[in-house]
C-alpha cells in the first residue's frame, strides 16, 4: 500500500469511527465489560506469539522482559479496570449552594469520541493497549498508530484485533514518520502520544490546528539520588532492575545517579557485581534484550565514545571477549557506568534510553537540588534513603512526573497511581481511574424540578430580595 493510499485510509478510518460513535455515544456497562474481557482474552491466548514477534522486532528480546513489561502490566490494568469501571461510570453527586436551591447537581463521565493513540517501540503492547483499556472503559472508539520499528508486533496485533473488534471500533495503523505526522494532524476527539519530548512538541503543535486535546507521555533524564547514610548494596538492589529491564530502553529508567563522593567506588563495585550475577554473559544469554535497531545501537556507542573523548571514565559492567563485530551484530550492550562526567558530554544532555548509567559525585544535597531544579522536569525521580527528612527535601523541592522511594520504575505498574509527566516530560495522566477520566468529558449537570425560585431575582434589581441576597452572599 503506497503512502497516498495509506493517508487516504487514515481519513476514511477516522470518518468511519466518527460515524460509528455518533450512533453509539454512550456504550452500556455490559458492552464496555465485554470489550475489555475480549482484549484480555486476546492477550492471554497469544502470549507466545507476542513474545516471538517482539523478539523479531528487537533482534532478540527477553521473553521475561515481554512478560513483565508488556503482558503482565497490560493484564493487570485490564483486571483493575474491570473491577472498578461500574463505579467510575456512576454520576457523581455535587453540592448545590443555598442560593441555587432547590436543585440537584451531578457530573457524568461522557465518552469523548474517537481517541488517537500514538505508540512507541519500546513497550508496544503496554503502551498501546494500556491507553486503549482506558479509552474503551470510558466508552470511546480508538485508532492506534504503532511504531514502524516494531513491524512484526504491529502486524500481529492488527490481525488479532481485527478478529475481535470491527475497524470502526478499534483500528491499528502502521507506517513511517510521514504517516505518523498525518495521524497526529487528524481531528480526533483526544490524542494520546507516548514518545520523545522533541516529537511531542510537534504532535502538540499539529493537534492544535484542530484544537484536539492532548495527553503527552514524554521522557527526559530521570535522576536517582543516594543518601550518604544509605547502604550502597541496598540502594543498588532497589534500582538495578529498573535500569536493566529491556536493556534500559524504558522511559522511566534511572538516567543518572547522584552518589556521595566517598562512596562512588563502592557504588561502581556493587553495581558491577550485581549486574554480573544477573547477566553472567550477554552473547548467549536469552535474558538480555538487544538494542532495538542499528541506529539506536550506534547512538548509544556514540554517547560512550563522546564521553570518553571528553575525559569520562567508562566502565562496562561485563567485559566479554566477544569481538566487536559479533557484539554489533547482536546489538547487546552491557550496563556501562560513566564516571567523571561533565555537562558538555552528550550522555548528560540527551535522554539515554539504554544500558548506560552516569554517576555524579556530590558533597552535599544542596548541590544535587540545584542541579535537578535547574534542568527540565523529569518523568521520574528516585530517592534512596530511609531518612524521612532527606526524602522530603526531594519530594517537595523538586518536580517530577512521579517518584519512587527506595525503588525504581515500579510506580508505573501500580494501577491506582496516576502516571504522567510534568513540563518537558509531558502533560496529563492515565492508568486506573485517571485514565478513565482522561478519555471522558466530565459534564456538569444542574437539574431543577417543578419548584423554581429564579424569578425572584428578575429585574427590577432594587427589590428587598436582591438586597437580602447581596447581604447574605457578598461577604
Amino acid at each position: 500500500m503506497n503512502e497516498i493510499t495509506t493517508i487516504a485510509k487514515l481519513e476514511s478510518n477516522l470518518a468511519a469511527q466518527k460515524q460509528y460513535f455518533s450512533k453509539n455515544t454512550y456504550p452500556s456497562y455490559q458492552e464496555r465489560l465485554n470489550n475489555l474481557k475480549s482484549l484480555k482474552k486476546l492477550l492471554l491466548a497469544n502470549q507466545d506469539e507476542f513474545i516471538a514477534a517482539l523478539t523479531l522486532d528487537f533482534g532478540h528480546r527477553s521473553a521475561d522482559d515481554t512478560k513483565i513489561g508488556d503482558i503482565l502490566t497490560t493484564i493487570s490494568g485490564i483486571n483493575y479496570t474491570l473491577k472498578r469501571m461500574k463505579r467510575w461510570m456512576k454520576p457523581q453527586r455535587k453540592h448545590i449552594g443555598l442560593l441555587f436551591q432547590p436543585a440537584k447537581g451531578e457530573v457524568i463521565s461522557q465518552p469523548k469520541g474517537v481517541i488517537g493513540i500514538v505508540t512507541p517501540w519500546n513497550y508496544p503492547l503496554f503502551l498501546s493497549l494500556g491507553p486503549l483499556t482506558a479509552a474503551l472503559a470510558a466508552g470511546n472508539v480508538a485508532m492506534i498508530k504503532m511504531s514502524e520499528y516494531s513491524p512484526h508486533t504491529s502486524s500481529l496485533l492488527a490481525k488479532l484485533m481485527g478478529e475481535i473488534f470491527p475497524p470502526e471500533k478499534v483500528a491499528i495503523v502502521a507506517g513511517d514518520v510521514k504517516i505518523a505526522t498525518k495521524f497526529s494532524s487528524l481531528a480526533f476527539d483526544h490524542l494520546f502520544f507516548t514518545g520523545s519530548t522533541a516529537v511531542g512538541k510537534l504532535v502538540m503543535k499539529s493537534a492544535a490546528e484542530n484544537l484536539v486535546p492532548v495527553t503527552l507521555e514524554l521522557g527526559g533524564k530521570s535522576p536517582a539520588i543516594i543518601d550518604n547514610a544509605m547502604d550502597i548494596a541496598t540502594a543498588v538492589s532497589r534500582l538495578i532492575l529498573g535500569k536493566t529491564l529491556n536493556s534500559g530502553q524504558t522511559c522511566v529508567a534511572p538516567d543518572y545517579i547522584f552518589c556521595p563522593r566517598d562512596k562512588c567506588n563502592e557504588l561502581v563495585e556493587e553495581i558491577t557485581a550485581r549486574y554480573q550475577q544477573m547477566y553472567p554473559n550477554l552473547s548467549n544469554n536469552d535474558d538480555c534484550t538487544s538494542i532495538i535497531n542499528d541506529a539506536q545501537y550506534e547512538r548509544l556507542t556514540h554517547l560512550l565514545s563522546d564521553a570518553k573523548e571528553k575525559g569520562a571514565t567508562v566502565i562496562p559492567c561485563l567485559a566479554e571477549t566477544t569481538d566487536i563485530d559479533k557484539q554489533r551484530a547482536s546489538r547487546k550492550l552491557p550496563l556501562t557506568l560513566v564516571c567523571d562526567v561533565q555537562d558538555d558530554m552528550l550522555v548528560m544532555q540527551q535522554e539515554i534510553f539504554g544500558p548506560i548509567l552516569p554517576i555524579i559525585a556530590y558533597n552535599d544535597i544542596g548541590e544535587v537540588l540545584e542541579y535537578i531544579t535547574s534542568r527540565p522536569r523529569p518523568l521520574a525521580l528516585y530517592i534512596y534513603s530511609f531518612d524521612k527528612v532527606f526524602q522530603q527535601e526531594f519530594l517537595f523541592k523538586t518536580h517530577a512526573g512521579g517518584v519512587c522511594i527506595n525503588e525504581a520504575t515500579f510506580h508505573v505498574a501500580n494501577d491506582d497511581l496516576p502516571f504522567g509527566g510534568v513540563g518537558a516530560s509531558g502533560m496529563g495522566q492515565y492508568h486506573g481511574e485517571e485514565g478513565f477520566k482522561t478519555f471522558s468529558h466530565q459534564k456538569s449537570v444542574l437539574t431543577r424540578g417543578r419548584i423554581n425560585l429564579t424569578p425572584l431575582l428578575f429585574p427590577p434589581f432594587d427589590s428587598a430580595i436582591h438586597r437580602l441576597v447581596y447581604k447574605l452572599f457578598i461577604r
